[in-house]
């Protein structure tokens, strides 16, 4: 195969390009840059350019840096370097030998400032850009990541390296056709390289195009039969396309395979929501705390002393504290068991809970019974760790558990999900107010809308809509529309203005991002939620507002099921294919004039 001009890719899949979410938890699709700092041909370089030191006494301390780090010992390596750089500190291969080190020892910010330093003091720096882009990548900063790739492009112009990494970046910006504008000549010049086959197959997913991207990850398992990656990517793509059994095959072909620890890692995290998905829901529960695999640069850290509980346990009379994790919809899905743990805790148990700090209010309300404080994500040198600082007596806790880990004891099957219409409870007087504001808005039924998310990168715009499709749920006629959305809409309501003559009403004197004790009142206020899962649909779900639910054919929230365990309430409709919401979008417009008939 090559890639021309011609190649159905930009008519139908660049059209569907829209704006995504970040899960908290990035372990899907997304592949990673190519290229190492400390491979064997990098430290050869870098081994070379010692000889032009003149201090003889840095070079032979460089030399040996080097020479620990190509035994892998990084620790060894980094206090050599130091050395040298006591010697002369304006030395750029010095830098660039001390960035390597600390890289390689986790210390992601402390290796940026090296490469920096580095970039500034080396005349023939493409090198140092290559590995800083690599890093800021890592880190999740494709920004400056595609800055530090251009810039390694205009050092070696075509090296397929920097090509693919700048196109990973730019797919990471929804910068989509960009991305395969930076591939398609390198792949039309190297038809036979897998790796721009299997990165062109992520910017398709990116797009939603399932169909399209399978057909590269095809080719570029044809190219190379033992590319884990590519077996990973393509389960994605299988899923995205309602194949979730050859998306299990797929994953554990990729775990068969899998190049290096932090690989393995994820697929194994990614086999786990496979599994859920397939409604295996005890196995997936299970695999599910791969979460926290030490192999994981996204994984959680937790600040927290004392005994961690583990499924099994005899929580019966203990003092258990809970930490909630990932994002803030799985904090509030998750929370759909802490009835549960109250009653395996009995009436001599006591419980705490520490949650996003927005969500305080709400958890108390709901359950006056435990202990509600805020815990505290911070990020540090490119790692994520959490606590709950405001816990200052530890020594009454007998257990504690990130909230995700008690699923396994408590949601082991879809019918362990108990038919409750609500877990959480909205400030009644706040329901109430709002009621008497909708009654301000135009006349009819209220219907919340949600279409996104509000940090957005490539991996999940294949998940959502393109807002154009929504013109059958606007076309209802008699329905006030309301918008439920936080972040910045004013493009998307006037685009409702001018396209479907549908003025969506804003609600007055609320922040739908951080006033989330008054969005789950304003959500029970509504008739009817329509939307993507999102922060604002998991509080209307959990407060037992009623929600149509927009999901993909294989979302392993739904845990097999064509229905939502988490929330009973809620109805789903479930698109086949992420590249076609159309027949989706006309069967919620059906659907909703069927619900709010003409009077």
């Amino acid at each position: 195969m090559s890639l021309s001009r011609d190649t159905q890719i930009s008519a139908s899949a660049l059209a569907m390009a829209q704006e995504a979410v970040a899960q908290a938890v990035n372990l899907g699709f997304r592949i990673s840059t190519i290229g190492d700092s400390a491979s064997a041909e990098a430290l050869a370089r870098l081994d070379r350019q010692t000889s032009d030191v003149r201090n003889g006494e840095v070079a032979a301390l460089l030399a040996e840096s080097i020479h620990a780090m190509q035994n892998r010992d990084f620790a060894k390596g980094e206090k050599l370097a130091l050395q040298a750089l006591e010697r002369d500190d304006k030395l750029g291969v010095a830098w660039h030998v001390l960035g390597i080190a600390r890289e390689k020892t986790g210390d992601f910010a402390g290796s940026m400032r090296c490469y920096e330093a580095a970039l500034k003091l080396l005349p023939n720096h493409g090198a140092v850009a290559g590995d800083l882009g690599r890093l800021a990548f890592r880190m999740d900063m494709p920004e400056i990541a595609a800055k530090f790739f251009m810039h390694y492009l205009q050092a070696r112009p075509g090296d397929l390296e920097g090509v693919n990494n700048l196109a990973c970046a730019l797919r990471d910006l929804n910068r989509c056709e960009d991305a395969i504008e930076v591939l398609r000549p390198a792949i039309n010049e190297h038809p036979a390289q897998p790796l721009l086959w299997n990165t062109l197959g992520t910017i398709m997913c990116s797009l939603g195009d399932g169909v399209t991207a399978v057909t590269f990850f095809d080719e570029t398992l044809r190219l190379a039969p033992e590319f884990g990656k590519a077996y990973h990517n393509r389960a994605y793509a299988k899923i995205d396309l309602g194949d979730v059994e050859g998306a299990l095959t797929d994953c554990e072909l990729a775990i068969s395979v899998a190049e290096s620890a932090e690989d393995l890692a994820t697929m194994k995290f990614g086999r786990a929501t496979i599994l859920l998905a397939l409604g295996r829901v005890a196995e997936g529960w299970k695999e599910y705390e791969g979460r926290f695999s030490a192999d994981l640069l996204e994984a959680p850290r937790f600040t927290i002393e004392g005994e961690r509980y583990s499924p099994g346990m005899d929580l019966a009379s203990k003092s258990l504290m809970i930490c909630a994790e990932q994002g803030l919809g799985d904090e509030v899905m998750f929370a759909n068991m802490l009835p549960d743990v109250i009653e395996a805790l009995g009436p001599q148990g006591k419980l705490s809970i520490a949650v996003e700090r927005r969500l305080v209010p709400l958890f108390q309300r709901s359950f006056p019974q435990i202990t509600v404080t805020p815990h505290r994500t911070v990020s540090y040198e490119g790692r994520v760790y959490r606590g709950a600082p405001e816990i200052e007596d530890w020594s009454a806790i007998d257990l504690w558990t990130p909230m995700g880990t008690l699923l396994e004891t408590f949601r082991s099957t879809v019918a362990s999900f108990p038919n409750r219409l609500n877990f959480l409870v909205a400030d009644p007087a706040r329901v109430e107010h709002w009621r008497r504001e909708l009654e301000n808005a135009p006349k009819g039924p209220k219907v919340g809308l949600l279409w996104k998310s509000l940090k957005l990168n490539g991996e999940r715009a294949r998940q959502f809509s393109p807002f154009m499709l929504w013109r059958p749920v606007f076309e209802t006629p008699g329905v006030t529309f309301v918008n439920l959305q936080y972040g910045d809409c004013s493009e998307e309501i006037a685009l409702a203005r001018e396209e479907f003559g549908v003025d969506i009403w804003q609600p007055p004197g609320i922040d739908l991002k951080q006033d989330l004790d008054d969005v789950a009142a304003l959500c029970c206020a509504m008739d009817l939620i329509v939307g993507f899962s999102n922060a604002t649909t998991n509080l209307g779900g959990a407060c037992g507002a009623p929600i149509w639910m927009l999901t993909g054919a294989s979302s392993w929230t739904r845990l097999g099921a064509q229905t939502y365990p988490w929330y009973p309430q809620t109805r789903c409709f479930i698109t086949s294919d992420y590249n076609d919401w159309d027949p989706t979008m006309q069967k919620v417009g059906v659907a909703l004039k069927a619900r709010f008939p003409m009077v």
